[in-house]
């Protein structure tokens, strides 16, 4: 064993380290100095991090779009963080879509929020 946490527990214990760097100083902590620039700063990331990825697709190289999947992934969790959420609300979100048709499942978002507007 190499010390790595398994697949099944990795973003709930980066989602527990990711809110334990909130309080840290953003000169000594990555993703405090994020926190410490604020929301756009985030999401300024999560849009280049998304970028990046789209052209990794692209480009057809499976290690890079591995690795730059992996760091929108992170960004997004990081995102998740600053707004009070953690990877297990995303988690219990696709958990309640499992099972459900792709189709059923927008057709109900999309009477929900039309239910919204009006």
């Amino acid at each position: 064993m190499n010390g790595n946490p398994s697949s099944s527990d990795i973003l709930r214990q980066l989602g527990q380290i990711l809110e334990a760097r909130k309080g840290q100083d953003p000169d000594q902590s990555y993703v405090a100095a994020l926190y410490a620039k604020g929301l756009d700063a985030i999401l300024k990331k999560v849009g280049e991090e998304a970028t990046e990825t789209v052209i990794a697709a692209k480009g057809c190289d499976p290690a890079r779009l591995v690795y730059e999947t992996a760091d929108l992934w992170f960004h997004t969790l990081v995102m998740l963080a600053h707004q009070g959420l953690g990877p297990d609300a995303v988690l219990d979100e696709l958990g309640r879509r499992f099972g459900v048709s792709g189709h059923d499942e927008k057709s109900t978002r999309a009477t929900s929020e039309q239910s919204k507007v009006r």
